[in-house]
């Protein structure tokens, strides 16, 4: 079977290059669906307390007859629970429900600027680290100004941002920004949201070329960006499908046609991180 590539964290631990999410997953149907993405090849599995479906997940993971650290598991802290004490008391839920000991990833998930609370929540992050309580630590939806302030405040850089981005949203100057960072691309919606991006005329040819979907190419294209991308079905045939796009190889000529398709912050399709303080998103 074909397994997903690696990428090297800054802190000398790895990620799966290609995940699976659960985002607006019921919690009832997430033990299934992540046997089934297990099955297909996923190692990677991406959930967050905002999702309300971390129980089911760690349902699924009792479940798995695979040793666990052959899995890599992420969750998030969501808005309502930042701030320091309080992402203490988010994270045991998180543990407990997921049935973990020790969490492979743990992101903010918005820096929500009007609550004012990433940068303690950012450290109480740090001290769960400490602890040996995550392997790793990162952030989503992060703009610029937000991960150089916990990098001022703390002297520790995010291993990763978790971001919207996709073939009409390329949030180009934010990956330069982290690669000068060695901060980790992962791109949410990498297919968009029902934006037209899979049945743009310059996809569809590639993927006829190819003799694959649209979805294939999207997902082959993010990750000949060397971005760890995060897939979301909860369709059997689709989850294989997904799981598959690792076989797609795209010329450069492809990639790079794919990547011109960028319309910039107005094909955003999730919430604006510089206004989103609320308790949904990816």
């Amino acid at each position: 079977m074909t397994s997903s590539p690696d990428i090297t964290f800054h802190d000398g631990r790895s990620i799966p290059q290609l995940g699976y999410g659960v985002w607006q997953v019921e919690n009832d149907v997430a033990a299934d669906v992540v046997t089934q993405a297990v099955e297909a090849g996923f190692r990677h599995i991406d959930t967050a307390r905002g999702y309300n479906n971390e129980e089911g997940v760690g349902r699924a993971l009792k479940q798995l007859d695979i040793a666990r650290d052959d899995l890599f598991i992420t969750s998030k802290v969501p808005n309502q629970d930042q701030g320091y004490d309080n992402t203490m008391r988010s994270f045991e839920g998180t543990m407990a429900d997921l049935g973990l000991d020790e969490l492979d990833l743990y992101l903010i998930h918005w820096p929500a600027p009007s609550k004012g609370l990433a940068l303690e929540t950012w450290k109480a992050l740090v001290e769960l680290k400490e602890q040996g309580r995550i392997r790793s630590i990162g952030v989503s939806n992060f703009r610029v100004e937000d991960l150089e302030r916990v990098e001022a405040e703390t002297g520790i850089v995010p291993v990763l941002n978790q971001i919207e981005l996709h073939p009409y949203l390329l949030q180009d100057e934010l990956s330069r920004y982290h690669a000068s960072k060695n901060i980790v691309t992962e791109a949410w919606s990498p297919l968009g949201q029902g934006g037209g991006e899979l049945e743009d005329p310059v996809v569809t040819k590639i993927a006829e070329s190819h003799g694959v979907d649209a979805g294939q190419v999207l997902l082959a294209w993010n990750l000949a960006l060397g971005n760890v991308v995060i897939t979301k079905s909860v369709t059997p045939k689709r989850i294989v499908s997904n799981f598959a796009s690792l076989d797609l190889t795209l010329t450069s000529e492809e990639i790079e046609a794919i990547s011109a398709l960028d319309k910039g912050p107005s094909a955003r399709r999730g919430p604006n991180p510089n206004e989103f303080a609320g308790h949904q998103g990816a």
